[in-house]
């Protein structure tokens, strides 16, 4: 479709663009890019920023000439909320998935610390320096995966990386510029990382249209691709 929106897909935690495979293929007109440290970028743990999360971004969205959608999964929330700060005009519309939204003056950390259930907390190995940590196997299904296919979450599994900690301590600075972008949440109804009821806090007070809902756990990327797309089409018209 020569007038489909440009969707680029942003990945959370100790993932990488490798956890939009499913998706990628049912749309004409994405793409999904690795952030700094993460699947085949080789960026050191111990530089990467909040900051460079965001450059590398806006160097995508810099590729195309149109505004793009940016779609972000779990902890890409804050990341893409930084680059609508920095860059609003060159933004269609962002898109919430299953993820952390933050608002001014918010670091990841402390929205995750409010949440009554801490689900993602006992699968987490923090590594000796601080700097970075990873997820461990025998619990990282039940937590992101645990109503994906086999064959997936067998090769989520292989692909999880470290995940550096600098990023989700840094406090985000939110204004004008990042309200005037249009946004919309889809929230994991069964997410096991992200609880419901904290998805469900965070877009309390935004436009009813603007919050789609699906039976899912907490990577639709890979449980359930095709309804993915349908809601992302319904919410952009593409």
């Amino acid at each position: 479709m020569v007038n489909a929106p440009r969707y680029i897909f942003i990945h959370g935690s100790c993932h990488g663009a490798w956890c939009w495979r499913d998706v990628l293929p049912k749309l004409d007109n994405a793409v999904a890019i690795d952030l700094p440290s993460h699947g085949a970028d080789l960026t050191p743990v111990a530089d990467v920023t909040l900051d460079r999360y965001v450059d590398a971004i806006v160097l995508e969205i810099n590729k195309h000439q149109k505004p793009v959608v940016l779609v972000g999964h779990s902890a890409a929330g804050v990341a893409i909320a930084s680059v609508a700060e920095r860059i609003p005009d060159r933004i269609a519309r962002l898109v919430y998935l299953c993820a952390y939204a933050p608002k001014n003056g918010e670091a990841l950390h402390q929205i995750r610390k409010r949440a009554k259930r801490q689900l993602v907390l006992p699968a987490i190995i923090k590594s000796e320096d601080g700097l970075s940590y990873t997820i461990n196997p025998k619990l990282g299904a039940g937590v992101f995966y645990h109503d994906c296919p086999p064959e997936a979450v067998a090769f989520a599994l292989e692909n999880l990386g470290a995940q550096p900690t600098l990023p989700q301590q840094t406090p985000v600075t939110l204004s004008a510029k990042y309200d005037s972008v249009p946004r919309s949440y889809i929230l994991g109804k069964d997410d096991h990382a992200v609880p419901p009821e904290e998805q469900e806090r965070m877009v309390a007070d935004w436009p009813a249209v603007d919050v789609y809902r699906m039976q899912c756990g907490h990577s639709p990327f890979f449980s359930h691709p095709k309804k993915l797309v349908q809601i992302l089409s319904e919410i952009t018209g593409g």
